[in-house]
């Protein structure tokens, strides 16, 4: 059946806005300790600043107009609706490169790679760079409906990205990601390798485990030492994680009910992930991300990723063969040595970046646009 994607433009409701206020108006907040720990959650005070100005100094109508220049489109692909943008390069021989988002992000998080990539010349770059860029919302993510049955994770998801980049035109892509969308795009590699073009991660998926046991090489020290550091992370920080693919439906009932439960929720991520939260990332941009949340409703659907990536982890009993280049950030959550990936990626290119953390599309995008132009250049055979 043939892909027949429409325009989109998004149009949240007066209603929706003016309800959000009044909930917000009515923010019920826990008491914290005099001297609240840290690492206990998100900081009091800056959730209070936070809700402060969501309430009386953002401008949804402003990012909605901004959103809404950009060429969007909904799509069905099988049982899915997808959300995508989509914009043509400008260069001699773009390249298509499907850009995946992760969690607590959305399609926002990649809004300011898509014209550093598609007109690099404009940006000071090379026209022969250019990629025709394709940036899918993840189902139950913004504006791609939510699966209504169990068994869409990122296994399933790299299907529908080759079925919607199929429906557009290209036989052969590239892909990038971080966070859900590296494991997108890793599993869109094992899948489908004679349809990839190569792979830029600039996250290597929790769940990765590359072949091991009889003829592989032992552990070496410095991958003992991610290992360890890796389980110390999920001791400490992935309660998160646990819970959302556990129990995702209590917990959504009271993220999904409350803005400010919601905003705690994602904000966290996002102040203690970032290499410098105030100058790359600021209130505005995570409101957005927030609000395009909160008037989606997709925050419950958003889990099911985890739900099925615990079902289904990348586990490898071979080698990924597309190429691979990974950007290493320096705030990034623990990240494996090059050996560790090298079992079971075809490494072409691995780039020690000078800053930046988990969300490098958001706060680094000249860097992290560079470093994809740098690898996909080799490849542009």
């Amino acid at each position: 059946m043939q892909m027949r994607p429409q325009p989109f433009q998004i149009d949240i409701g007066d209603a929706d806005i003016a309800e959000l206020h009044t909930r917000l108006a009515r923010t019920r907040l826990p008491t914290p300790l005099e001297l609240q720990p840290q690492g206990e959650g998100i900081d009091p005070a800056f959730l209070r600043r936070l809700l402060r100005h969501w309430a009386v100094g953002f401008d949804w109508r402003t990012h909605e107009a901004r959103l809404n220049l950009l060429p969007q489109f909904r799509a069905q692909i099988g049982e899915q609706l997808i959300h995508f943008i989509h914009v043509r390069g400008k260069g001699p021989s773009p390249m298509p490169l499907v850009l995946t988002h992760g969690w607590p992000g959305s399609f926002l998080e990649l809004e300011a790679l898509i014209p550093l990539l598609s007109d690099p010349a404009a940006y000071g770059g090379d026209a022969a760079d250019s990629f025709d860029v394709v940036v899918p919302s993840l189902p139950g993510f913004g504006f791609s409906n939510a699966p209504t049955r169990p068994g869409t994770g990122s296994y399933e998801v790299a299907a529908l990205w080759c079925d919607l980049m199929n429906g557009l035109g290209y036989e052969r892509f590239g892909a990038q990601g971080g966070d859900l969308g590296a494991g997108v795009t890793a599993w869109l590699g094992q899948r489908f390798p004679e349809r990839v073009i190569g792979m830029h991660l600039s996250y290597i998926p929790g769940s990765y485990r590359p072949p091991m046991g009889a003829g592989c090489s032992p552990i070496l020290d410095e991958e003992q030492q991610f290992l360890d550091r890796a389980a110390g992370f999920s001791d400490t920080n992935g309660a998160y994680a646990r819970l959302q693919s556990t129990k995702p439906y209590t917990l959504a009932v009271g993220l999904n009910d409350s803005p400010a439960g919601l905003a705690a929720w994602i904000a966290e991520k996002f102040h203690a992930w970032s290499d410098d939260f105030e100058a790359t990332i600021g209130l505005d941009k995570l409101l957005a991300n927030i609000s395009l949340y909160w008037f989606t409703g997709t925050i419950g659907s958003s889990f099911r990723m985890y739900v099925e990536g615990r079902a289904r982890p990348l586990h490898l009993s071979g080698r990924i063969q597309p190429p691979m280049g990974a950007a290493i950030f320096p705030a990034e959550l623990p990240m494996p040595p090059r050996t560790w990936v090298e079992r079971g990626f075809d490494v072409r290119h691995w780039n020690h970046m000078p800053a930046g953390g988990h969300f490098a599309a958001i706060e680094q995008p000249a860097l992290l646009a560079e470093d994809i132009r740098v690898f996909f250049r080799a490849l542009r055979t």
